[in-house]
């Protein structure tokens, strides 16, 4: 594949990505001003390097979310560059029934330019009360897998969940409550494109790659997400109740670690 060809299917990527965001968001339609210039053949590249967000200067395009538009028809609505503009794209959310029930809104966090994007199920308690991702019991197992295991430090990857408020009980997300968040996931991975994606669990993984298979079969095994390789594994939350199972986790990471050039320790940590 030549250069030209890589960077119109990075275009194409980067306009597919966006369309399902803002379908999520309820957009139905999206009207091309009539002052917008057709592209020249001297128009900019647009940057592919995997760590950073693609910067073009062409005019950003407006959408308009149907929730967002006023009785004027007008709206501050724009294609998000950073995972900031996602976050205030993302608002005090109401565009699903978790809302009702929620204390924090619970976005991401971690390195912006991360080469490595863990993507969990929903926040549990302690998420819900810090505003933070994998906090919890669980979240101690995934910093032990990132930091003792992994030997990188957490802050230097990205962390975030398919839904960004807890549901009840800490039960799975319904299909109208991933449906409602997934575009701002997909946008978080687009902006920050990582090398590798981990998916915690069953509903990160059929939800990000369109399948119903489960994660006791999937997991160990290579997918891709947008041309992302993405490694299924099971959530911190199941190795709580089956301990046994961390041997096939660290299996899995010793992949990614491998996938990502980093050195796998000689003396192996059962985390």
């Amino acid at each position: 594949m030549d250069e030209i060809q890589r960077e119109l299917l990075d275009i194409v990527t980067q306009v597919r990505t966006h369309l399902e965001y803002q379908r999520a968001l309820g957009v139905r339609v999206i009207a091309v001003p009539s002052s917008v210039a057709p592209l020249s053949h001297s128009a900019p590249k647009i940057d592919a390097s995997p760590s950073t967000p693609p910067v073009t200067n062409q005019k950003v395009i407006k959408a308009v979310p149907l929730s967002a538009r006023g009785d004027d028809g007008r709206t501050s609505s724009v294609h998000p560059e950073t995972l900031a503009s996602i976050r205030e794209e993302l608002g005090e959310c109401v565009r699903c029934k978790l809302h009702k029930g929620r204390k924090t809104i619970v976005f991401g966090e971690g390195d912006a330019e991360a080469k490595l994007v863990f993507v969990g199920e929903g926040p549990g308690f302690e998420e819900d009360q810090q505003g933070r991702p994998f906090v919890g019991a669980a979240g101690q197992l995934l910093t032990d897998i990132i930091e003792k295991g992994m030997r990188n430090k957490r802050a230097e990857v990205y962390i975030c969940n398919i839904v960004k408020c807890r549901p009840p009980g800490n039960r799975n997300p319904e299909p109208d409550e991933v449906a409602a968040c997934i575009g701002f996931v997909k946008q978080q991975i687009a902006v920050i494109r990582p090398q590798v994606i981990v998916t915690l669990g069953n509903v990160p993984t059929q939800n990000l790659l369109n399948t119903k298979e489960g994660i006791t079969r999937m997991r160990g095994k290579w997918q891709v997400y947008e041309g992302i390789p993405v490694m299924p594994t099971f959530h911190p939350s199941y190795l709580l109740r089956s301990p046994g199972e961390k041997g096939n986790v660290w299996e899995d990471i010793k992949l990614v670690m491998k996938k990502l050039g980093l050195s796998i320790p000689s003396k192996e940590s059962d985390s």
